[in-house]
């Protein structure tokens, strides 16, 4: 295959592969991006032309996919600068948002080359096998090689969540499947990394059927068996029949928690100046007496959430705090959730705070998983790295308890998740316990504009309500804030009702039910027990390719005529 058409070949299929995700939002991607690449990597016609470098392919591939999927994150290094909009603001800071996107798409493109590689070294399977041989070899020999492609891929979906600067997991295959309430129900089982074996598998045994048709076609074989692409959507509709008998289950037992969500719409810009200060005071006031100030011996609300940052001043840096959170409090019997930073010493840390009564009764939460070069820098003293003190001067410090807070009426757990931690399924499942829990995000996406980060972050965050089941509330600064079940739908969201912006101020009251009883789903229990299994298993391939005194291939067998 001439290298031109090999690389235009890698390029195309992460193209493809962008139109899965918000912003384009075409579902149907994700089940065809991988034939270009596969075109590369498991060629119909063994041995036509020079060996592809698979690493290179499968990291063109990863560039293509990344840099205009995480775009929005320049966006982070433009408001350093002072930008509220996506106008030009200065070469210096336009320059930083670029670099950035680059040098994390760089990173996270490192796993598809990684894949491609041990796809192409360990599970390309022999064009003769499938052509040449009987139904039943040809069959295990697809099925074999689609196997351990996708199982290869929830691997290097999970390495990448989990290693250097503790990993960036966003936007693995199966959360192009958001809006698929049927598929993503198996979630609560594998996890959201598992849940990308689905597309990987089917696309893996649909390849291996074109290949064997197009031989038979060109004379070069006779078994036409397509066992292994029905065993595919024999899987594909197992996974479909376990979502319907999940999405039909009726809870009768809830506890209901009448919960007020508050988006203030606070630019970073604003917040960093101070001058906005008393209005947001008084905005997070007003509406909270609004909604939850007892009336006719009555109160409206159980739990009032603000969103992270909320508080233009670190929660013990005022001392008018305690009179304000008191004279609020003392309006009606509600719990308030905050979001805020609390500094001691010299230790700073991002944090949840849970009011309840008065300032004093409080329960604090602080977050631990820190974003690295947002929250923390990785490397602080070490160049390069130590550049980007003058952007990060100071490093936050990461929480050790992963204990839910307690609402007193109702009596509820909350599991609190503080920006990007909903969406990091391994940290979620450490709050689960057998009693009544609903996941709370508080975030402040805010440092993005008004870009689709705020629908990506949301795709990805919905996913802990499935894995868990558990309902799940977001209070954003800026969007989306909203309403989640435990099937994973946004049952309600704050927008403007014409068009549909949710970038706006205001608030969002709702009911949240909450399983009395909630079960322990299996991936609660065990986390990413699939992906790691997964990643057993081609290690063990890789070793046994590397140790087999021969090829572990099985060899071309005469057809039956």
């Amino acid at each position: 295959m001439p290298r031109l058409l090999s690389f235009a070949c890698a390029l195309f299929s992460g193209i493809l592969l962008v139109f899965a995700f918000p912003r384009w939002g075409r579902e149907s991607m994700v089940w065809f991006w991988l034939f270009p690449l596969l075109f590369v990597l498991w060629p119909i016609s063994p041995g036509a032309g020079k060996k592809p470098r698979a690493f290179l392919h499968g990291y063109l591939t990863g560039l293509a996919f990344f840099i205009p999927n995480l775009f929005w994150i320049r966006h982070s290094s433009r408001v350093y600068g002072g930008a509220r909009t996506d106008d030009w603001i200065g070469l210096g800071p336009e320059l930083m948002g670029i670099g950035a996107v680059v040098g994390l798409s760089a990173y996270c493109a490192l796993y598809f080359g990684l894949w491609a590689w041990f796809t192409h070294r360990f599970a390309k399977p022999n064009p003769h096998t499938l052509s040449d041989s009987p139904w039943q070899i040809s069959t295990l020999h697809s099925l074999r090689s689609a196997f351990l492609a996708a199982g290869a891929w929830v691997a290097c979906e999970w390495l990448r969540s989990t290693t250097v600067f503790t990993g960036f997991g966003w936007n693995g295959l199966s959360v192009a499947l958001h809006e698929n309430l049927v598929l993503i129900q198996a979630a609560d089982l594998v996890g959201v990394m598992g849940l990308s074996f689905l597309p990987v598998f089917i696309a893996c045994t649909a390849w291996n059927l074109i290949t064997r048709l197009t031989r038979v076609y060109r004379g070069e074989g006779s078994c036409r068996a397509r066992l292994d692409f029905t065993f595919a959507m024999v899987l594909l509709l197992s996974a479909a029949g376990y979502g319907m008998v999940k999405l039909a289950e009726v809870r009768t037992d809830d506890v209901k928690v009448r919960t007020l969500l508050i988006q203030p719409d606070v630019a970073q810009v604003d917040a960093w100046t101070g001058e906005l200060g008393p209005q947001i005071y008084r905005k997070l006031s007003d509406w909270t007496r609004l909604n939850a100030e007892t009336r006719e011996g009555k109160s409206q609300t159980d739990l009032v959430i603000w969103p992270e940052s909320a508080l233009p001043v670190h929660l013990y840096g005022l001392p008018e705090h305690k009179d304000y959170f008191d004279d609020l409090l003392s309006c009606g019997e509600f719990s308030l959730l905050t979001g805020t930073e609390i500094r001691e010493g010299e230790n700073s840390h991002v944090s949840a705070v849970l009011f309840k009564g008065s300032y004093e009764q409080r329960q604090i939460y602080h977050k631990m998983h820190l974003v690295p070069f947002g929250e923390f820098l990785p490397f602080r003293d070490i160049p390069p790295f130590s550049l980007l003190q003058g952007v990060l001067p100071g490093d936050f410090q990461p929480g050790l308890k992963a204990e839910p807070l307690k609402l007193a009426q109702p009596e509820v757990e909350i599991i609190p998740l503080i920006c990007f931690e909903d969406t990091v399924g391994r940290l979620a499942r450490h709050f689960a316990r057998p009693a009544p829990q609903m996941i709370v995000n508080i975030t402040n996406d805010g440092w993005f504009l008004q870009s689709e980060e705020t629908e990506v972050h949301l795709a990805n965050a919905l996913f802990r309500a499935i894995e868990l089941r558990r309902p799940m509330v977001r209070a954003a600064n800026t969007g989306i804030t909203c309403f989640i079940d435990t099937h994973g739908r946004v049952t309600s969201r704050l927008e403007d009702p014409e068009s549909g912006n949710t970038f706006i101020e205001g608030f969002l009251p709702g009911e949240v039910s909450v399983p009395r009883a909630p079960e322990m789903t299996l991936y609660a229990r065990f986390g990413d027990w699939f992906a790691l299994l997964m990643l057993g298993l081609c290690v063990l391939s890789a070793a046994f390719k590397a140790w087999a005194p021969g090829p572990n291939r099985l060899p071309p067998v005469p057809s039956e005529h």
